[in-house]
């Protein structure tokens, strides 16, 4: 069982309607898929979503990156996962959605080749069933409210507010109407995106005291721990990072300085389905929440497979953030499915769906 050839799609695939984000309005998913093949001829699949403000990565940068790591990987044994991280490590710095991609793949297949699924390949399954989070973020509040209606009435018990999109006052006013139509029993997030000043993120922190809001994401610049320190010290409302947590260091740097409660753990910022349960792991001992997290438009692949790595976390109090459901075209036969706001992780072998190659060719760029 060894890697017998790597290949790497670029493809942009449609959303079903955009998502407002403070930095940009997201009209597209932009993602690489590795296709990893053994020399039993198993294929696995793996994807990463471009993220350039986030991971410093686009399609064109990780596809180079999935090349250049590919003539060292070939002939590699498919088991020794550890030693093929180690050995893209070596070879190459940084680019962790890229190899990320590449690992999620190598799960898949060996998962297959075994008839594991990948969550027993991670650790001992904790988590069967999982509650999913729905985002809310057109900046329309009369959109939103209803939207948010239809998700709960629907049974989702997990939202995500986005916010910095607008004035912290209007912003809050939004998101006080959404908590309002989301009602109790349910978590609640709003998500700046970094979108706000330290000024600002106080602002909304405390125009949204006393309401149904469990945590505030990412309020300011992801590099600034002081301003996010700041926020966290002046708000009632647990504070959650993610754009700034790319490895062990920075989860325990938030801890030391107080600047966040909980963090958003992505497989495209941590290497890897690997990185993401090493880091959840971290997290547990630090005593910080945990939202496992796609970038927004990835499609049943990662989201696949961030559902098994959730699925062996000590805890997922902060929801489970799987994005297939916006988009319009999927590259699986069959995507993932959330029924009433929850998603049963697969014990199938690998990732547990079957890609579906014409549409990897269809949607390729």
């Amino acid at each position: 069982m060894r890697i017998a050839r790597l290949d790497v799609f670029a493809c942009c695939l449609p959303m079903k309607k955009p998502v407002k984000m403070a930095a940009e309005l997201v009209t597209r998913a932009d993602n690489i898929f590795v296709r990893l093949e053994s020399s039993d001829g198993v294929i696995g699949w793996g994807e990463a979503g471009s993220a350039p403000a986030m991971t410093g990565e686009t399609v064109e940068s990780m596809g180079a990156a999935v090349r250049f790591l590919a003539p060292s990987l070939r002939g590699r044994d498919l088991s020794d996962v550890e030693g093929i991280i180690a050995q893209m490590d070596r070879a190459m710095y940084g680019n962790k959605a890229a190899k990320a991609a590449i690992e999620i793949a190598l799960h898949d297949c060996l998962g297959k080749t075994l008839g594991k699924p990948v969550h027993a390949l991670l650790g001992e399954k904790r988590n069967p069933r999982l509650a999913t989070m729905a985002t809310v973020g057109t900046g329309n509040a009369d959109k939103d409210v209803a939207e948010a209606s239809a998700l709960r009435e629907a049974g989702y018990t997990q939202f995500k507010i986005k916010v910095g999109i607008d004035a912290p006052e209007r912003d809050a006013a939004r998101a006080r109407r959404i908590c309002e139509a989301i009602g109790e029993d349910c978590t609640i997030s709003a998500d700046a995106n970094q979108g706000y000043s330290t000024e600002g993120a106080i602002a909304f922190a405390r125009a949204m005291a006393g309401t149904r809001l469990d945590f505030f994401e990412a309020p300011v610049r992801a590099d600034d721990l002081s301003a996010m320190a700041a926020v966290a010290n002046a708000s009632r409302i647990a504070i959650g990072a993610d754009e700034g947590v790319h490895g062990m260091g920075d989860i325990e740097a938030h801890a030391a300085r107080k600047a966040a409660k909980g963090m958003a753990l992505k497989s495209i910022k941590l290497g890897g389905l690997r990185g993401l349960v090493k880091a959840g792991a971290l997290c547990e001992r630090l005593g910080l929440e945990i939202n496992v997290s796609c970038k927004t438009g990835e499609s049943s692949v990662a989201s696949a497979a961030a559902a098994h790595a959730a699925a062996v976390l000590p805890h997922v109090r902060w929801g489970l953030s799987v994005t297939q459901g916006g988009l319009a075209a999927d590259v699986t036969e069959h995507p993932l499915t959330v029924e009433r706001g929850y998603l049963t992780v697969s014990d199938a072998p690998g990732l547990g769906i079957a890609v579906d190659e014409t549409l990897i060719r269809k949607y390729a760029i």
